[in-house]
Order: C-alpha cells, then sequence, then structure tokens
C-alpha cells in the first residue's frame, strides 16, 4: 500500500494538476481539464520520455486523480495525525538489547556543598543540584527563582524564551518543595528547573513551533515528554525558541544567540534549549532533531545533545516535521545529566505508533575494556577544519584503556535521500502552503522551508518511494559495517556520519572537545549500535571525566 503521504501530495500527477491550475498571469486556480500537452509540459521536471500515445492514455487517469486530489484536500488532516504506514529503522537480523534485569548505577555526588555565588549554582550539573535538594541544603523554589531571575537578566540579549511559565514553575517547584518535606523524593530529576523546545504542546499555554502562522496557537493537550518529566518531579521554567518549524535559529520574533559570541546564531533548530542551557537560564532542556538539530546547536554552544535511537522517545504533543526521522532528546551540560534526563522521557507510549521498547541500563563502572569503540578512520584522514581537536580526543580515549577498532560506514548517496524529510516535512505542512499562509514566515530564502514545500510539490510518489527503498539498502549496509562495534567516534559534521546516521535512525551523543582561535566551542560525536544508549552514555562519559571542556562556561554568562 502506497503511504497516504505519498499520493495525496507528491505524485507525477501532482505536478500536472498544478500546471494546470494555476493561470500564469493572476494565479487564480482555474479549473481546466488537463491535456495531453501538459503531459509533455510536465515530463521535463521529472527527466521523463512518453511517447504521444502514451499520454494520451494517461489523461483519463490523471484527470480521475485531480478528483481524488480535490477529495483530499477537502478532509481536514491536521500536523498531528499520523500516516498510516511507519519507519522501522530495525535491519534483517537485529537482535535487540535482552531485558532490563539491572538497575542504573548512576554513582550520583552524595556530599555536594552548597556554593557561595548564584552563577556556580546555576552552573552546576543535574546530578550536583540533585543532591543539594535532596540533602535540604537548597530549595525547588530558590533554585527556580534564580533561574527566573537570570532569563529576566540574560534573556532579552540571547533571545531564548518564546514563553515563560513562571506561575507554573513555581507551583511545580513548592510542590517538589512539599513532597521533599514529606520524606519523597522522586528522583534525580526532583525539583529541577529546564525548558522545553516549543515544538512540545503544554496545555495552558501557546505552542508557537517558532512560526508566524502558529505564534498564537494553542494546543490542549501536553506532549508526553513534558508529562513523564512532571511526573519524575522536574520543573517547567519556559518554552525555549526553535527556528521557525525546526529549522535555524531565527523564530518570529528574533534570531538566537549563542552566549559565548552574542554576535552569532545559536544555530537550530534547538537553538533556545543549546542556548539557555550553555548560559545557565535553565539546568537542562529537550531538544529535538531530524536532520542535525541537537548536534549542531549543542556545538555552537558548548554542550552535550542526545540524539536518541528513532523510536525511542515518544513525539505524542510534539510538532510533527519527518514522521520517519524526527527524534526528540536531551540537551545538558553534562553526558551523566544526558542519561538521567533520558532515563526519566524514554520507553513505550500508546499515543506514538513508532516507538519501539527496549531497556536502558547506565553503568558509571563499566570497563571501556568491555566495549567494543570503533572509530571512523576515513573521516579523521579528511582536511576539516578542527581536525587537531578530533585527533586529541582519539588519544584521550586510548590512554582510557579504549582499543580503538577502524570502521568505515556506507557511503550511499546518502544526500540523494534528503527528499524524504523535504517530502514529509510538506506533508505535515500542506495545508500552510496551499493557504498561502507560507507567506508570514520570516525566512523567504530559497534555503528556507516555504521553497523547500513548495518545490517538495513536485517530487514524484515514485522517488519518494524509491528514496525510501535506497534508504532501507543504508540501514542495512550500516548494520553490516558496525558488526563487532559497539560504540565508534566520528567528526560531528565531517565524514558523512551526521546525515547518514538520521537517516538509520542511530543514537548519537556530541560532546564539547575543545575551542576555535576565536574562543567557539567545538565537538565530537559518539554513535552506538541501535538502542545501545547505555553504553554510548558510558563512553561518552568516559571522555567526559578525563576532560574539562564541558566545565568551561561563557564567561559573559559566568559572572560570581
Amino acid at each position: 500500500m502506497i503511504p497516504k503521504i505519498t499520493y495525496t501530495l507528491f505524485g507525477f500527477c501532482a505536478a500536472l494538476v498544478l500546471l494546470a491550475l494555476y493561470n500564469s498571469t493572476d494565479d487564480q486556480l482555474i479549473h481546466e481539464q488537463p491535456q495531453a500537452s501538459d503531459i509533455q509540459k510536465a515530463e521535463r521536471l521529472y527527466g521523463l520520455h512518453f511517447q504521444q500515445a502514451h499520454r494520451d492514455s494517461m489523461l483519463a487517469g490523471i484527470r480521475s486523480n485531480l478528483e481524488t486530489y480535490e477529495a483530499l484536500r477537502a478532509q481536514e488532516i491536521s500536523n498531528d495525525v499520523w500516516p498510516a504506514v511507519q519507519f522501522n529503522p530495525l535491519p534483517a537480523g537485529f537482535e535487540m538489547p535482552g531485558e532490563n534485569h539491572e538497575t542504573h548505577n548512576w554513582q550520583l555526588p552524595e556530599s555536594v556543598t552548597l556554593p557561595e555565588s548564584g552563577a556556580e549554582l546555576a552552573f552546576m550539573s543535574v546530578a550536583e543540584l540533585s543532591s543539594l535538594i535532596r540533602s535540604g541544603q537548597l530549595s525547588s523554589v530558590t533554585l527556580t527563582e534564580l533561574y527566573l531571575e537570570r532569563i529576566r537578566t540574560y534573556d532579552p540579549e540571547l533571545r531564548t524564551v518564546i514563553t515563560l511559565t513562571a506561575d507554573l514553575a513555581l507551583r511545580q517547584a513548592e510542590r517538589a518543595d512539599s513532597l521533599i518535606q514529606a520524606g519523597v523524593w522522586l528522583g534525580p530529576l526532583h525539583g529541577i528547573p529546564y525548558g522545553s523546545k516549543d515544538l512540545l504542546a503544554l496545555e495552558g499555554y501557546p505552542t508557537t513551533w517558532g512560526a508566524v502562522p502558529y505564534k498564537d496557537q494553542m494546543i490542549d493537550e501536553t506532549a508526553t515528554v513534558i508529562s513523564r518529566l512532571e511526573v519524575a518531579g522536574a520543573v517547567h521554567l519556559a518554552k525555549l525558541s526553535l527556528g521557525a518549524l525546526a529549522w535555524g535559529d531565527v523564530w518570529f520574533d528574533a534570531t538566537t544567540r549563542s552566549p559565548w559570541n552574542t554576535e552569532v546564531g545559536a544555530s537550530g533548530s534547538s537553538a533556545g534549549s543549546a542556548a539557555a542551557t550553555a548560559a545557565g537560564l535553565v539546568a537542562f532542556a529537550i531538544g529535538s532533531e531530524t536532520l542535525g538539530s541537537i548536534v549542531s546547536p549543542s556545538t555552537r554552544n558548548g554542550v552535550t545533545g542526545l540524539r536518541p535511537t528513532y523510536g525511542r522517545v515518544s513525539r505524542h504533543g510534539a510538532m510533527a516535521l519527518s514522521w520517519s526521522m524526527d527524534k526528540i532528546g536531551p540537551i545538558t551540560r553534562s553526558v551523566r545529566d544526558a542519561a538521567l534526563v533520558f532515563d526519566a522521557i524514554y520507553g513505550a507510549d500508546p499515543y506514538d505508533p513508532s516507538l519501539i521498547d527496549a531497556p536502558f541500563v547506565f553503568d558509571a563502572d563499566l570497563p571501556l575494556s568491555e566495549i567494543r569503540i570503533g572509530y571512523q578512520t576515513s573521516a579523521f584522514e579528511l582536511p576539516y577544519p578542527n581536525r587537531e581537536h578530533d585527533l586529541a580526543a582519539l588519544e584521550t580515549l586510548r590512554n582510557l584503556g579504549a582499543d580503538l577498532i577502524p570502521v568505515e560506514i556506507p557511503q550511499l548517496a546518502f544526500n540523494a535521500m534528503d527528499v524524504i524529510l523535504s517530502v514529509e516535512a510538506a506533508a505535515a505542512f500542506d495545508d500552510l502552503t496551499r493557504s498561502g499562509r507560507d507567506s508570514l514566515m520570516v525566512r523567504q530564502l530559497i534555503q528556507a522551508w516555504p521553497n523547500v514545500f513548495r518545490t517538495a510539490r513536485f517530487v514524484p510518489a515514485v522517488e519518494y518511494i524509491q528514496a525510501n527503498r535506497a534508504r532501507k539498502q543504508l540501514i542495512e549496509n550500516m548494520h553490516k559495517a558496525l558488526q563487532g562495534i559497539d560504540v565508534y567516534v566520528s567528526p560531528s559534521f565531517a565524514g558523512g556520519n551526521l546525515g547518514i546516521t538520521n537517516l538509520t535512525g542511530h543514537p548519537a551523543v556530541v560532546v564539547p572537545n575543545g575551542f576555535t582561535e576565536t574562543g567557539m566551542p567545538v565537538s565530537i560525536t559518539f554513535t552506538a549500535q541501535l538502542f545501545e544508549e547505555g553504553k554510548l552514555l558510558r563512553v561518552a562519559d568516559s571522555f567526559q571525566q578525563a576532560t574539562d571542556f564541558h566545565k568551561t562556561y561563557p564567561p559573559d554568562f559566568f559572572i560570581q
């Protein structure tokens, strides 16, 4: 069966319909029947050629399809409706991790002392803050008020916050303190303030998706991720900025800035989540990635970002951009914090049909010698920027006892598969394009969503299916390439790992590993087998424990 998102939008005939329906002088829709000459003109858009007899034969079907399109377009299909066909990242013969019979070995700090300065407190890790709250040295209300004050002080320059949820945060903080006083501790996130990317719905507050057409949008539900964090005792401070409809760092009211250099953007699309975490405005944040939207802003802002395995974290209540590529994950100041947050948000959800249930165990004592660690050999040989920092990272891992195994990941034409993202995104925002409200978007460039959505209308359904078949080949080839490997290291942007693993669904964590000559942070990426976040985070945590890049904070925001 052909997926709904293909036959409603992207068929060869859709292009013919557009050619036939739009008047070139006034852009008004006209209901003229397609002719054989329209088919001949449209063939050039797809690199095809048919004989005249074939064009004549196609006319009846094309005219019938037009009626089908009009009927489908008359049916309201909102962004939260999933297509009937789901992407599955599992290669043939893949064995899921065993059942979870173990408990986490977090090795959380127990003897943490309350610092004298508010800045030191604001930049402490989730694990450290948790210890202070559990021991009674710090109240959640005090910590929440500190972050709210920092937001009011610094956010006018950084522009990370779209909607401040101060009243909600203080109510949740008061509840957290009351539970502690009653002897109830909900876990490591109890009383910890955080922010969520504003593509996650929160009942009672706008969910703007960072875009003008939706800036007043109210969604009467709360995303599963936010609900799970509330159950874990976390405190919701703010809905954070994202590039409009999850592209870049430009949202409807501003450009989000990096605290390392406020003359440059924070990168995107999880711009606010990364910048707010880096600037000490929140203890952690939730971001999302479709094709680099956790990795890129985490790098630009010098924080840790975890992109989980596809199908690990519920996307219920989240804006859909690409049903087969969207992933939700934490952005934190340390790998250990990312593990703590991930543990609270992963797992099955009946409202998300893409989820695959698998265990997660973090063991802070697991020796690196028991983890098979590879490195993307040819990628590290490329002449890319900041290569010296990555080579130093490999040496650090070797000094920690890692026996690095050469790995070469498949280099199929993965860029050609980007059509999958653009087609699914165009389907997700079909009504925006056809209504003309896409002209309200701030960015109206060739490389921006309004133009990408329009262009995607001319992608044939056949080519979308072929791209997904090529994607399946990539998944199988990746599975073969990683035989005998648990985790591997790669440059964050060189060598194709970022694009390939977003298509195959593999989990990755990006951590800071140095600074450029201009003082901007750089990063390195760890990637693991599907559903092996435990080993992934253990390796990255080991590297981070041996370095101090993650404990270097933007000086203009770390004021004693």
